[in-house]
């Protein structure tokens, strides 16, 4: 039993409850989880490159032969950076700490992982098919497709894009560069692989079209299988 004042005070009280509840889930759901985690894993992974005669960077760097036998190391690669250089991790992370809330906030979480790994798939095919013999380690390749993907979204939207555009082009331009012992290749193939991704998911945004966006999506990746095999049985 209660008494009709407590009952209008509990009534008052749990709009503001229920808001405080719901405010909290929105801002939890808000957050770019898959951002930070990728950047804590990579983290990880370099603290532990750093341990006295660790395996974890032969174990998980992509080089070409290893593709017949150790497939997953095209995608495992975008994990493990340089433990003889921190700006290789550092710029990675900043990069990724930069844009990824933002591809993140703006595609959701699904999307924005299938985007980062597929371009990241893309730059290990790349260095697949132009420079086989290159040993290579980095998230380079997922980050230039998310530049490539909000170059895309940005020019789409009708937003000013130049100023992201002179930066993919310097940073591609210091990769041809002699001496800087950067895997261009991975650069210029996460680069298309995100710009075609995002190009799907602006097509695809609405609700019926859900479908077609994973039928094209999944197309993407088994074009990018089938140059795998072809470079590996067929050329």
């Amino acid at each position: 039993m209660h008494c009709p004042e407590c009952v209008k005070e509990g009534r008052a009280g749990s709009p503001r409850r229920t808001s405080t509840i719901a405010g909290a889930l929105r801002s939890t759901a808000d957050q770019p989880v898959v951002t930070w985690a990728i950047i804590a894993l990579c983290a990880l992974i370099y603290v532990l490159q750093l341990l006295p005669n660790s395996p974890v960077t032969n174990a998980l760097l992509y080089y070409a032969p290893y593709t017949y036998t150790q497939p997953w190391r095209m995608i495992t690669a975008l994990f493990v950076h340089s433990p003889s250089s921190f700006l290789h991790i550092l710029f990675n992370m900043f990069s990724l700490f930069v844009f990824g809330p933002i591809m993140e906030r703006m595609l959701g979480r699904v999307r924005f992982l299938v985007l980062y790994l597929l371009s990241g798939f893309g730059g290990s095919v790349a260095v697949l098919l132009i420079a086989p013999s290159t040993p290579v380690v980095g998230a380079s390749g997922a980050i230039f497709g998310l530049l490539g993907a909000y170059f895309v979204i940005q020019r789409k939207l009708g937003g000013n894009a130049t100023q992201l555009l002179i930066v993919i082009g310097l940073n591609l331009v210091i990769g041809f560069l002699p001496g800087t012992n950067i895997a261009w290749q991975a650069h210029v193939g996460g680069l298309i692989v995100g710009a075609a991704t995002a190009l799907v998911y602006l097509r695809t945004r609405r609700e019926n079209q859900r479908v077609v966006q994973v039928i094209a999506v999944i197309g993407i990746f088994v074009a990018l299988l089938a140059l795998t095999l072809a470079r590996l049985y067929l050329i």
